[in-house]
């Protein structure tokens, strides 16, 4: 089991380092928690780099993930949708799916958008390290993916980093795991 987990991290860190910036109908950005009515941090980084790719002309559409934190009247999705409209994306190039509250029913459920909208790619938008679950997930629910991590990540120190691969990791094999009884 350790030497699986050594070998995921290091496919997880070798993924996290391709970027593979295309044309796409869309972008998906996976949510990332909110915090006082704002998007954290994270989802912060994750909606730049949307607002980056939509002005560069990659992507026409944003499609925001998210269901309601705990406590929360307005889902983060729609928390989301009002940083993009702050930054000028247009709110009818702004898709959202508020149901989610994990990475595979965020882009489940934005199947269900992108399908709606007669979308049929994707570029997917998280933190370098999520990437590779999060394509995989993507092609598991029928969606022509590419790999858009964020430039930066606000996981600076090597402590944080480090914390987050083996994460991560524990959470690729899981999936991994459960990939094999569906």
């Amino acid at each position: 089991m350790f030497t699986t987990l050594l070998v995921n991290m290091l496919s997880i860190y070798t993924f996290s380092q391709e970027q593979d910036v295309r044309n796409a109908d869309c972008a998906i950005v996976l949510g990332a928690g909110v915090k006082n009515g704002e998007p954290s941090p994270v989802f912060q980084e994750r909606l730049n780099h949307s607002v980056y790719l939509y002005q560069k002309g990659y992507v026409g559409i944003i499609i925001l993930t998210g269901g309601y934190s705990i406590g929360s009247h307005v889902s983060d999705a729609k928390i989301a949708k009002r940083y993009l409209l702050a930054k000028g994306i247009p709110e009818m190039n702004i898709f959202l799916e508020e149901q989610s509250t994990v990475t595979r029913e965020n882009l489940s459920y934005a199947k269900d958008v992108m399908n709606l909208h007669q979308l049929h790619n994707a570029l997917i938008i998280s933190d370098p390290l999520h990437m590779k679950r999060a394509i995989l997930i993507a092609k598991d629910n029928g969606i022509k993916a590419w790999s858009s991590p964020t430039p930066t990540s606000l996981y600076k120190s090597q402590y944080a980093r480090f914390s987050f691969l083996v994460r991560e990791s524990i959470y690729y094999s899981g999936y991994l795991t459960l990939r094999l009884f569906h």
